[in-house]
């Protein structure tokens, strides 16, 4: 399952990214190819902003990468383990349009295994005695709501789900409502999308069935994102709006280094820095006590933000 997971995220992340330079237009998506010491590695591509700031996606990155090893302490806690090797694999990606009338957007599709070792201190074989799971989403974090936006990313979302289990749409809808939510500010990062984790085999799903699910979902990335970002990135923007844009973003920042699980990961496994830290804008601000005028769209955006919609009929 490892080998054909990570098959499978190499293509799409060819896929995303040609769909991404189209819809972009001028800029390509530069790749970096990095290894890891105690095992593994990846491929980053990286999209910023061409000559004299033109293109769509100010900065953005759709990475892949497959690494394994020793568990380390900090993991060993988080899943209640002793000592074990561990397989993970997956696609995350991150983009920060340059309009803010774009909305930010935020995928992950993964794959672990892990192998906790047995008395004598040895890893068991490959399949034998080792635990594993499929985990991802895909969320929508605009800076202005056009609610037939949310709409569009949400019923996509849910067209993904059907197509395994009815059931899927609103568990996973309301996970990521749980799981992207700013504690320290008592709001949402965005307006949700999915948020799936430890996706085991059981009497109802197998783990290929997992796998056709965590594709499904992959697959429809562009299609959930692609025609928003054509809708709205030619509106135009004042200064104001763009200084709007990047406080939010300073919120975007606290979550991903307070909360995210990914990114904890990451720096808890030695990961490539510079691809953990790909999903931070480049600019970005902090405004004391700063408040949206009563009435705006700025307001009507933190209303959303604070108390979660259910964006489709039931």
């Amino acid at each position: 399952m490892k080998n054909k997971f990570y098959q499978y995220i190499q293509n799409l992340q060819d896929q995303i990214c040609a769909g991404l330079e189209a819809v972009d237009g001028t800029t390509k998506f530069r790749e970096d190819i990095w290894d890891r010491p105690e095992g593994g590695g990846g491929r980053t591509r990286v999209i910023e902003s061409g000559p004299e700031g033109s293109g769509v996606f100010e900065k953005g990155g759709v990475n892949i990468s497959a690494v394994h090893g020793k568990l380390p302490e900090a993991m060993q806690k988080m899943f209640g383990v002793g000592e074990a090797d561990f397989f993970a694999c997956g696609l995350s990606l991150v983009l920060h349009p340059k309009n803010p009338m774009v909305p930010t957007v935020h995928a992950n599709w993964r794959y672990f295994e892990m192998y906790p070792l047995n008395d004598s201190g040895e890893t068991p074989p490959s399949g034998a005695g080792g635990l594993s799971w499929f985990g991802g989403g895909q969320d929508l974090t605009p800076y202005y709501l056009f609610e037939e936006d949310a709409i569009h990313f949400h019923q996509t979302c849910k067209t993904a789900c059907d197509k395994h289990n009815q059931d899927f749409y609103p568990k996973y809808k309301k996970q990521c409502d749980d799981y992207f939510w700013n504690a320290h500010r008592n709001e949402a990062r965005g307006i949700g999308g999915l948020f799936f984790d430890y996706c085991k085999a059981n009497e109802d799903m197998s783990m290929e069935n997992w796998f056709s699910f965590v594709s499904e979902v992959g697959n429809s990335f562009l299609e959930a994102y692609v025609p928003i970002v054509e809708k709205r990135k030619n509106l135009d923007y004042t200064a104001a709006q763009r200084t709007w844009q990047e406080i939010r973003r300073g919120r975007y920042v606290e979550f991903n280094l307070v909360h995210d699980k990914g990114t904890l990961f990451g720096l808890k496994t030695n990961g490539r820095i510079e691809s953990i830290l790909m999903s931070l804008p480049p600019h970005v601000q902090w405004v004391y006590d700063h408040h949206p005028e009563k009435g705006s769209e700025e307001e009507k955006l933190i209303e959303v933000l604070e108390n979660p919609r259910e964006w489709l009929a039931p």
